[in-house]
């Protein structure tokens, strides 16, 4: 990196970190810490739900999504935008009426302490290893990749976060993540253009878009009913949806971003702006990972992305072996710009016959480089079990780091680190909330003064910022760093969001009832998706659909038996 890379860097996180803190000094009680006042207009809100949800992990593993298997990825997000409608319509005038600090706190009122307790904990539990996982992303590929020291990486990410976290609530949060919102799209848009200017004189976008076609990375739609596969239509209009649903309705890293809005319409507004312009977005950021894989048709890429991964291989028994992969590699990298220019002059003479032959000699083509990849990733296994070899998170740093002119470099670095920030700031401050408010202060046989509650919520966002730093420091890579977080949200959420719809429709079903069917239904989530019952994406339907079945069910047998509560 540049002196100047550095420079954008550093400039950019210290600016952040430093608005953050004087924009919001000086909260005077928990209201003011917690909500935000209740005075946060509708446009700082919505960037800042989707400055929640769209962490490092975001930027990072999704252009790897659609490098390795194309755009349909996308339908993940497809239930978004009926779920922003649920919770426009029924959760944000709840919320609002009762005036909560929690989302759970509404669970008491309802059902009972113990349920709010389960409900608050199981939260904690998922949120707390996604605060981790936010840190940990994106410094064990920048650590890869740049060699710089892991943990130094996660101490200085969370450092950041937690200063201005912890002292301005969750108003810090909100503004500092418009800032981080307009680096990171401001950041992408450059990588974009930068990609389409590299690509050769005689390929434009529309024939980019063509030659990504033809490689199958812009099949976004998948309307197939097997449930095994993880990207389909169907999964991302259910279970995206039970999974949107559950993070934005009950999820209070997201819910006490819309309880700081000044009045319902502002928070309704901002949901409604994030069902308009979540899935754009994201579709954007797969078009940038399709274009990295049709600029790297006309350049070198290496055989694994992971630079860790290949220093291990090539310093171990297997090298030679690996050497001759690499050699092949090579061999097909000259095949396949020759499929691609005979492919782009077909299409510009309109010859159909030659262009349906140079289709397939494409796909022929990368079926070979896939086998080829796939078995270097087996000799990197076998030199070193430890190293990941699933390189996905790794393809677009790389083309960030190995093409991009100085001062775009530190740009894009910045836009990782601003995302990691963003949303682990924001998964900190309602950890420290929930503790605090949920657990610490429910439980406090007597009333404290309201400045010891700020200090109680202060400090607990402290906890939890080095906890975060301590999973961080202990994280393993899963199979793709964007589906660790999903799965680990698809557990617990389905579960979470049937408590919350029994509370919301099904008035005879009291707190007993389902405290033991969330419990329960738990136990069974895990265990299935241990046992792989289903794509993680169903998780969120099942988990949903089993506790308020069970809770009926053992209401119905309680009342059966005439132990049946006294009505609330």
């Amino acid at each position: 990196m540049a002196l100047l890379d550095w420079i954008i860097l550093g400039s950019t996180l210290l600016f952040i970190v430093a608005y953050g803190v004087w924009k919001t000094r000086g909260s005077k009680d928990v209201d003011d810490y917690v909500r935000g006042g209740d005075n946060v207009k509708w446009w700082t809100i919505g960037l800042s739900v989707m400055a929640t949800q769209a962490s490092a992990i975001t930027f990072l593993s999704t252009p790897g999504q659609a490098f390795h298997d194309g755009m349909g990825f996308v339908q993940f997000y497809f239930g978004l935008p009926l779920a922003m409608i649920v919770i426009c319509l029924i959760f944000i005038p709840i919320y609002k009426k009762l005036k909560v600090f929690t989302a759970y706190e509404m669970l008491e009122g309802r059902f009972d302490l113990k349920t709010r307790t389960l409900t608050a904990i199981l939260f904690l539990v998922q949120r707390g290893l996604a605060a981790g996982i936010t840190i940990f992303a994106p410094s064990i590929i920048l650590s890869a990749v740049l060699g710089w020291d892991l943990r130094t990486l996660n101490i200085i990410i969370g450092i950041l976060v937690i200063i201005y976290t912890v002292s301005g609530g969750t108003k810090a949060v909100s503004v500092t993540q418009k800032q981080q919102m307009f680096i990171i799209m401001l950041g992408m848009f450059f990588a974009f253009f930068f990609i389409i200017g590299a690509l050769p004189t005689d390929v434009s976008f529309g024939k980019a878009l063509k030659i990504a076609g033809a490689n199958n990375k812009l099949n976004i739609l998948d309307f197939t009913l097997d449930t095994n596969n993880r990207y389909t239509f169907w999964s991302g209009i259910t279970g995206g949806f039970f999974l949107a649903l559950a993070y934005f309705g009950t999820d209070q890293s997201q819910v006490q971003r819309y309880l700081s809005g000044k009045s319902i319409r502002e928070s309704q507004l901002a949901l409604v702006f994030n069902g308009i312009f979540k899935i754009p977005m994201q579709f954007f950021i797969l078009l940038v990972g399709a274009m990295v894989f049709v600029f790297y048709q006309y350049n070198a890429s290496p055989l694994n992305f992971n630079p860790a991964a290949t220093e291990a291989v090539m310093s171990s028994e297997y090298a030679q072996d690996y050497q001759a992969l690499e050699e092949d590699h090579q061999k097909l990298e000259m095949e396949k710009r020759i499929a691609q220019n005979a492919y782009s002059t077909a299409l510009e003479l309109k010859e159909y016959n030659a262009i349906e032959q140079a289709k397939q000699d494409i796909i022929k083509i990368n079926e070979r480089e896939r086998a080829s990849r796939d078995t270097a990733k087996e000799l990197i296994n076998q030199a070193n079990t430890v190293v990941e070899t699933n390189d996905k998170d790794y393809v677009f740093i790389h083309f960030i780091l190995n093409n991009l002119p100085t001062g775009l470099i530190g740009l894009l670095l910045a836009v990782i680190l601003s995302a990691a920030m963003s949303s682990t700031a924001s998964e900190l401050n309602a950890l420290g909330t929930i503790t605090a408010l949920d657990l610490y202060k429910r439980n406090q046989k007597k009333e404290r003064d309201p400045k010891h509650y700020l200090m109680a919520t202060k400090g607990f966002t402290l906890l939890w910022g080095i906890i975060a730093i301590a999973i961080a420091n202990v994280a393993n890579l899963f199979d793709n760093l964007i589906q660790l977080v999903n799965i680990i949200g698809s557990i617990f959420y389905g579960n979470v969001l049937g408590i919350f719809l029994l509370a919301f429709f099904f008035k005879f079903v009291k707190g007993n009832a389902v405290f033991v069917a969330a419990i329960v239904t738990q136990i069974i989530v895990i265990i299935g998706f241990n046992l792989d019952w289903m794509s993680y994406l169903w998780l969120n339907a099942f988990g949903c659909v089993l506790v308020i079945v069970l809770a009926i069910i053992t209401q119905a047998f309680d009342n059966f038996l005439g132990n049946a509560p006294v009505a609330e």
